[in-house]
């Protein structure tokens, strides 16, 4: 696996390679990595010549200093997963390769994605999804892959990359892969390690919920429903930022289900001091 630190060094490799009509895919993660990121690396092994992955820990998408700094770095181990799952190249950039006008603090660019900014992870996490077209925007630049691969849980996020392709006008394919679980049901993710056994016990309690609005969603009021699911988080000591049933197209959330639409039920809750997402689709149909 070769490994770039230099926005102009990859640039220039990978162009020869398309050049010479390779297909690249490109896995952008924070680091931190496990099976969910492994898989991603798989997905796109099966449909491309080359395997790029990059990890950045994007301080511009961070609306807490506190969780920027606690958020976990393992490089060494992430390299070595990374060489055993074949990944061809590897771009591991520093704050200041990225972001060389600034300190990485801040953006002077704005991404016109309309009602996703201002709903959900949106709205609790203000600037957020700015910061994450901005980094998105740079990595595809530099690596103008022609898969872009990404996972379900982050379900808003691939929305919002979704419409960000469009806004920059970028051939790249986004092709979103299933969420991966541990044994017990939890999402993987890289704030996982930041929880103790006990914690992640009790945190599959946010996909238990998701199930149980899956087994009990009908066409009607979805209140008592959600206030039901979020009873359940509190009584697995999960403090909820949110719990809803929206659109799985629009993420327009909805108070009433007419038992056709596609629907997506989407979570966000504290365990401790850490928090977590997921999600789930309900391709249900009434009709």
């Amino acid at each position: 696996m070769l490994i770039f630190r230099k926005a102009s060094d990859i640039t220039h490799y990978l162009l020869q390679l398309r050049e010479k009509g390779s297909v690249s895919g490109f896995v952008p993660t924070m680091g931190a990595l496990h099976t969910g990121h492994i898989s991603l690396i798989d997905k796109a092994q099966a449909s491309c010549d080359l395997v790029i992955c990059s990890i950045f820990v994007n301080p511009t998408q961070f609306n807490d200093p506190e969780d920027f700094k606690k958020y976990p770095v393992t490089i060494e181990q992430d390299i070595y997963m990374l060489e055993k799952a074949g990944c061809d190249v590897l771009f591991l950039p520093s704050v200041t390769e990225m972001y060389p006008e600034a300190t990485g603090q801040h953006t002077q660019v704005h991404y016109d994605i309309g009602y996703l900014e201002s709903v959900l992870e949106g709205a609790y996490r203000p600037g957020h999804f700015q910061g994450v077209c901005t980094i998105v925007h740079k990595l595809l630049d530099i690596i103008q892959p022609d898969k872009l691969f990404m996972g379900q849980k982050d379900y808003q996020q691939c929305m919002v990359i979704k419409k960000l392709l469009v806004l920059i006008n970028s051939p790249a394919r986004l092709i979103v892969s299933e969420t991966l679980r541990e044994p017990n049901g939890l999402a993987m993710s890289s704030r996982n390690q930041r929880l103790s056994e006990e914690e992640r016990k009790l945190a599959a309690g946010i996909f238990e919920t998701l199930q149980y609005i899956g087994t009990h969603v009908q066409p009607g009021p979805l209140g008592p429903l959600l206030l039901h699911a979020e009873q359940m988080l509190k009584e697995k000591k999960l403090d909820p930022d949110y719990m809803v049933v929206a659109n799985a197209d629009t993420l327009e959330v909805l108070d009433v289900w007419d038992g056709v639409t596609g629907i997506v039920a989407l979570a966000a809750a504290y365990m401790g001091k850490v928090r977590l997402i997921d999600n789930l689709t309900l391709p249900r149909n009434f009709a």
